[in-house]
């Protein structure tokens, strides 16, 4: 290391030779064959910091510790009456519940973390999955069809189209249920036609404690024009039981559907472009941009306001002063409801 003083002229030699002096008294005193060592740190007597380990990687979809690097597959399934009970919903990540022609509903389950045995009844795509979907990345999206003028829509998607017309060995009919209602597939052949499929990544939701405040609720319901959907709260099972319809809403494998976290996202719900075999045309809903939402989660309603700035980025759920409003681990629903009144197109 270099000295923080120099000398000069015969200062600089005098220095010299009084070094060489000195240099060899020292020499004669210390162990020509051993490395040159620091004095070791004093002991403050206290303990010693470290660093805490990192907290273990999560699921993005649930916030929980399963299923971290599964491909992303997406389902459509009818929500009507003749279609319940339904099979494979309660083991989606995240249940979509859209408005479709004649105002009822139908659901987009993602599924990641974990595969159900088999899911349906499976029905036709609408274009605002297509807006939906790209935050995934390029999922596999299982669907029976779509009208005509959308399949160009569909095949310029970042998905993998694994419908029924290009994936048709993991379908199959099944039960007593007329057609279309009896179409189901089995998610594991559906993830054979589409090897590539997104891993899962940050879509915008956060898992943690609750925030503070927070309203008490029991129950919220969510309508739509020929359609309604409640959320119970269960402190004995800690999660929001779904209703459809004022009936309690059953899955095909026991049990009520439902989740540890509803969120209920009032988006700009318009008509589009495509209507179905009726003349009924088909809501489009504007998830990109700012809106208000609710979300339901430890028997609790905590406003919130959503945003989402592209179709390729996630939607984040802040509060008023911008801060994350954590969901619960597990499963999330996200309800989608005009903004305003109930849409009738």
């Amino acid at each position: 290391m270099r000295s923080a003083w120099q000398t000069t002229g015969r200062g600089r030699a005098a220095a010299g030779l009084g070094a060489l002096v000195l240099g060899a008294g020292l020499a004669a005193c210390s162990d020509p064959g051993g490395p040159e060592t620091a004095p070791p740190p004093r002991s403050t007597g206290g303990p010693q910091r470290t660093e805490p380990p990192p907290p273990p990687p999560t699921h993005p979809f649930t916030g929980e510790r399963k299923g971290l690097d599964n491909p992303v597959l997406a389902v459509k399934i009818e929500n009507t009456r003749p279609a319940l009970p339904q099979s494979g919903v309660k083991a989606a990540d995240i249940v979509y519940v859209e408005q479709v022609e004649g105002g009822e509903t139908r659901l987009m389950a993602v599924y990641s973390s974990e595969l159900p045995k088999r899911v349906g009844p499976v029905r036709s795509a609408r274009i605002s999955d297509l807006h939906i979907l790209p935050q995934f990345g390029r999922p596999a999206f299982a669907f029976s069809g779509v009208q005509s003028k959308m399949k160009k829509h569909v095949r310029a998607a970042p998905v993998y189209d694994i419908s029924q017309e290009n994936a048709g060995g993991a379908y199959f009919r099944s039960g007593s249920k007329p057609i279309p209602y009896n179409l189901y597939a089995d998610p594991k052949d559906l993830l054979k036609k589409a090897p590539k499929a997104a891993k899962p990544r940050d879509i915008g939701f956060r898992f943690g404690d609750a925030p503070p405040g927070g309203e008490p609720t029991t129950s919220f319901t969510a309508r739509w024009p020929s359609a309604s959907m409640g959320f119970t709260w269960s402190k004995k099972q800690e999660r929001w039981l779904a209703s459809f319809g004022g009936r309690p809403d059953r899955a095909a494998e026991g049990g009520r559907l439902g989740g540890e976290t509803v969120v209920i996202q009032y988006a700009k719900t318009t008509r589009s472009k495509f209507h179905d075999f009726l003349g009924s045309y088909t809501p489009l809903i504007d998830t990109t941009g700012t809106g208000r939402a609710l979300v339901l989660r430890d028997g609790k309603s905590y406003k919130a306001k959503w945003s989402r700035p592209s179709e390729k980025k996630g939607t984040t759920f802040t509060t008023a002063g911008g801060e994350p409003v954590n969901f619960a681990p597990g499963q999330v629903w996200v309800v989608l409801v005009n903004d305003g009144k109930p849409y009738i197109p």
